[in-house]
């Protein structure tokens, strides 16, 4: 007898909770998402088997960083390069026919860009970019990060020939020249 008086009690509570509810009028669930693209699904997925340069390994390590100041000039310049080109890239004399900006990026996601931006750079041939890296004086004393990171960058990146603190007007020793190798294309050779 007392199951049967718990049973009724049980099912009384349960109508209580469930007064107000409306039944569902359909038998799907809105899962919130928009259904995925199934040719643009396809298209990625094929073009994922035809391309094998997916996976990348950029070369630039963190694992000895160059620590410089906000103020530092930067400069490098790989072994065999003109110092009359060094001169001239230091004097802002090349033009520069490609800009990337860092600044506000994490140290990960600058590092992806400047690769992809570098790797778009050498495939059409462009002789100088600007990278403006910043000077992020830093409340804790220590040195501006992605600087000191693209400091270090630019002298393992394989296209690099040398780069230089920009001239004040296209970003002082907040930015860099970067003179990039160039492959015999339309008959220019390598300088």
């Amino acid at each position: 007898m007392q199951d049967d008086n718990r049973e009724d009690n049980d099912s009384a509570l349960f109508k209580a909770e469930l007064r107000g509810v409306q039944p569902i009028k359909h038998d799907r669930a809105d899962t919130g998402k928009a259904k995925p693209d199934r040719i643009k699904l396809a298209s990625l997925r094929q073009a994922a088997t035809v391309r094998v340069d997916t996976v990348r390994v950029d070369g630039l390590s963190d694992q000895f960083v160059i620590d410089v100041g906000p103020e530092d000039p930067l400069y490098w310049a790989a072994n065999g390069v003109q110092e009359g080109q060094m001169r001239k890239l230091k004097l802002g004399q090349i033009s520069f026919e490609g800009s990337l900006d860092l600044h506000g990026m994490t140290v990960e996601k600058a590092r992806d860009t400047l690769w992809e931006f570098l790797a778009e750079a050498s495939k059409l041939e462009v002789r100088c970019v600007r990278i403006t890296h910043g000077k992020a004086v830093r409340m804790d004393g220590r040195k501006p990060m992605i600087k000191s990171h693209v400091n270090t960058w630019l002298r393992q990146h394989p296209q690099v020939l040398g780069f230089t603190s920009c001239v004040a007007k296209h970003g002082g020793t907040g930015a860099v020249y970067v003179m990039l190798k160039r492959t015999m294309l339309d008959g220019r050779d390598e300088w």
